[in-house]
């Protein structure tokens, strides 16, 4: 089976490992800030805070951005459901800004509109978390003007775009934004396993963060609430988590960051060459934005019914009786079941749900070869016919 996705270890990364599993510290060790000081320096931001995943990391970026009851929180319809469930976490309301036909991230016009028609019905959000689809970053100068004249705060959820840049700088250097988040699941760009991390430039945010992933406990004196009984001691300060990442984790992030560029680089040879062999199929490629240097994390193509015969459904599965494992991001997360239960409807984004009915991710990932990618094309071409 040829996936879609899927992670790269090298023998560097296992030694990396190993050398964790034999030192003192297998949890909570040096790795763990390591990684964090390595990847905030690639990035070009001040504070990076590694958890055990992306959600979590979601999770915590809004708490320390005060969300609570009665606030509102909008994101992408065109997600996994973690951007939008880290809202419900903190007892807010969600809703959703319909996604640009071309780049198939937040549509700026929609948000603009949107933003007009809140501030009228006083239902302005506290927190707006664009999705960096497929590792294209989204518009962010142009919602930052946004936030500076509604009021609401950045979380970008770069889940898919660790390596990605915009206006020539790093995703993730939080110029546009308060908070950034990636992910560092296996079929992501690089892997620690499970985990991920949120990169900010604001002190007291990743403070605050890094109570959060560990219980809400400090040992720092100075905001402790009562004198301390030794240098052993501890206070609870506030309800935090369990969200901590390992050494283990943490290693194998700092080895696989070393390899970043090369993965990308990789990814954009995989890319040109199917923007070739597909030009003279009934297939829609993905437009890349001029501002966006994207990491690529997917390649999803849509199926064009006005020229090809064959449904999505009958193609996909083709596709897989093939041994081709292509899958479809996203199912819009207003349709679902859960979010229906909460007063949304089919028809409510029609441009997430038209990309939707049409949408393919063929396989990428750096260890895609080049025979594999034309057994891909064939076998797409077959399944077209």
């Amino acid at each position: 089976m040829i996936p879609y996705g899927r992670q790269d270890i090298t023998q560097a990364d296992m030694k990396a490992v190993l050398e964790v599993l034999k030192s003192d510290f297998i949890t909570q060790g040096p790795s763990v800030p390591q990684f964090e000081n390595a990847l905030a320096t690639y990035c070009g931001v001040s504070h990076a805070i590694a958890v055990n995943s992306a959600t979590s990391a979601l999770h915590i970026a809004c708490l320390v951005l005060g969300l609570g009851k009665n606030d509102w929180l909008w994101t992408s319809p065109n997600t996994f459901v973690a951007s939008a469930n880290c809202g419900l976490y903190c007892g807010a309301n969600v809703d959703f800004v319909d996604i640009d036909p071309k780049t198939y991230n937040m549509s700026i016009e929609a948000l603009t509109a949107k933003l007009v028609e809140a501030e009228k019905q006083g239902t302005l959000p506290k927190i707006v978390i664009p999705v960096h689809f497929a590792g294209q970053s989204c518009e962010m100068q142009a919602i930052s003007r946004l936030s500076d004249k509604y009021g609401f705060k950045i979380i970008e959820d770069a889940s898919h775009a660790i390596g990605g840049k915009y206006l020539g700088d790093p995703v993730g250097n939080c110029r546009y934004s308060d908070i950034t988040v990636f992910s560092f699941h296996p079929v992501k760009i690089i892997t620690t396993a499970e985990g991920g991390i949120a990169t900010t430039n604001d002190e007291e945010l990743a403070a605050r963060m890094r109570r959060l992933r560990s219980h809400g406990i400090t040992r720092d004196p100075q905001i402790m609430a009562d004198a301390i009984d030794g240098p052993w001691s501890y206070q609870q300060i506030e309800l935090g988590f369990n969200y901590r990442i390992t050494d283990i984790q943490a290693a194998l992030g700092y080895s696989q960051l070393q390899r970043l560029d090369q993965y990308i680089e990789r990814r954009h040879q995989i890319k040109a060459q199917y923007d070739e062999l597909l030009e003279t199929l009934p297939v829609v490629a993905p437009w890349q934005h001029p501002d966006a240097y994207s990491a690529l994390h997917l390649y999803p193509v849509q199926v064009d019914p006005n020229t090809c015969a064959k449904t999505r459904k009958e193609i996909l599965t083709a596709m897989r009786a093939a041994e081709i494992g292509v899958n479809v991001h996203y199912i819009p997360v207003h349709t679902q079941p859960y979010y229906q239960q909460l007063g949304f409807r089919h028809g409510d984004f029609p441009n997430a749900e038209k990309y939707y009915g049409h949408t393919m991710s063929l396989p990428m990932y750096p260890l895609l070869s080049d025979a594999q990618q034309r057994y891909v094309i064939r076998a797409l071409k077959d399944a077209l016919a």
